[in-house]
């Protein structure tokens, strides 16, 4: 065997390689797709079931709204340690354990007997849950046919956003006639059955000697000198943001007919599912641009679709829903663009990078609930607008992003984008 045969770095795998080894892409991304709208639709769950809590656990309003914040920033912070995990221990077994791990935490939620119970146990189920999708994006952008790719992280990340609107009705459902322990009892078991099924269908990770292993703190701390990945990371915090701020504003200031009606919340909700499930299928189409590209239109579209709702907010519900319409798709267009440009210069050290990525996402989504609060003063109006002008200004950092050219790159890897 020749000397460079014995020296070449066995992960991440190669570009060139022949059809046949690639993994194969839907049945990869179907069951990945699906633990990730049951594993990140946790942090949304417990939003029906607010109320809940309240009266049974006699806690105020604001105090039962930190089940949703406790997940939410053990959530953010659990990606700083599972994307140098995935990198060191390969993508896979971290994927699959940490879904284990998250499987059982979620029951033990469904048991909790009191608010400070529930509060330990939300943020050991947000950090448990935090070690699935940094590993299982590493994974498809390593594992999947570079033509491929872009459908398929659409997939993965439509299925990570849509699942905000997807759990709240499968809980809104559940509740009246099972109680609000049983969208954590069944998300525990859709949670193990699924991580049955990725054990049998992801392809073992590769052998790696030490040298072959990136450092995971040295890799994050690259990136974060980069002036092009920076820039991207500036841009993430504008997606869910904004995202849950419009969401936040619907049910808080909404126009009439809206705010206090969970039925029309629900449908409103329900009718930008369309938008999830064309998103793949556009990104396909949009491959042959540059991901920091197809970002700024779909920041653009997004803001613009926020400014257009403030302005047919008082022609009725169905306005609003067509402008919904469009300023999802731009999400979810967006959020995989950014994914594919962070990984395009991040190296074997991909998770590392995709776990600052996913840190930035869901600190702006935390975020998004205070924006809204902010704007508030001037109705669901003043939401959009404030939306809308955060996502015009990711629009821009992220133009800066695609002209920006950084000397500075982890070693091996071309950080040029195809124009």
């Amino acid at each position: 065997m020749s000397q460079q045969a014995q020296t070449r770095p066995v992960s991440p795998p190669s570009e060139d390689r022949s059809p046949a080894q690639w993994a194969r892409t839907a049945r990869t991304i179907v069951p990945l797709a699906a633990a990730g709208v049951f594993v990140v639709g946790q942090l949304y769950v417990v939003i029906p079931l607010l109320g809940e809590f309240t009266t049974g656990w006699r806690a105020g309003t604001s105090q039962a709204a930190w089940m949703v914040t406790a997940f939410g920033f053990a959530y953010a912070t659990g990606f700083l340690f599972s994307g140098p995990a995935a990198d060191r221990f390969g993508r896979r077994r971290v994927l699959l354990v940490g879904m284990v791990a998250s499987a059982l935490a979620t029951a033990a939620v469904g048991l909790a007997g009191g608010l400070a119970a529930g509060l330990t146990l939300r943020a050991i189920q947000g950090f448990a849950s935090a070690f699935f999708a940094p590993a299982a994006l590493a994974y498809v952008a390593e594992r999947i046919e570079p033509s491929r790719r872009p459908i398929a992280i659409t997939t993965m990340t439509s299925g990570f956003i849509a699942s905000a609107i997807i759990a709240q009705a499968i809980a809104t459902l559940l509740l009246p006639t099972f109680g609000w322990q049983s969208p954590f009892f069944g998300g525990a078991v859709c949670v193990l059955a699924l991580a049955a099924i990725l054990f049998f269908v992801l392809e073992p990770d590769p052998v790696r000697s030490a040298t072959d292993r990136p450092n995971p703190l040295r890799a994050m701390g690259t990136m974060l000198r980069r002036r092009d990945t920076i820039l991207l990371y500036l841009a993430t915090a504008t997606v869910l943001s904004s995202f849950v701020a419009v969401y936040t504003g619907l049910e808080t200031v909404g126009p009439e007919g809206l705010a206090g009606n969970p039925t029309a919340m629900l449908a409103l909700r329900a009718s930008a599912l369309p938008a999830f499930l064309a998103a793949p299928w556009i990104a396909g189409r949009l491959r042959k641009y540059a991901p920091t590209t197809r970002v700024v239109g779909a920041l653009a579209v997004a803001s613009a679709s926020a400014f257009l709702a403030a302005a047919v907010s008082g022609l009725g519900v169905w306005a609003i829903a067509l402008c919904l319409l469009e300023f999802v798709g731009g999400v979810a267009l967006a959020a995989p663009g950014l994914i594919e440009a962070v990984g395009s210069v991040a190296g074997p050290a991909r998770a590392a990078a995709t776990a600052l990525y996913t840190f930035v996402l869901f600190i702006g989504a935390s975020l998004g609930p205070q924006l809204a609060a902010a704007a508030d003063a001037a109705g669901f109006v003043g939401v959009c607008l404030a939306a809308g002008t955060l996502l015009a200004v990711g629009a821009m950092i992220a133009l800066a992003a695609r002209r920006t050219r950084n000397t500075m790159a982890l070693p091996g890897r071309n950080t040029q984008e195809p124009t």
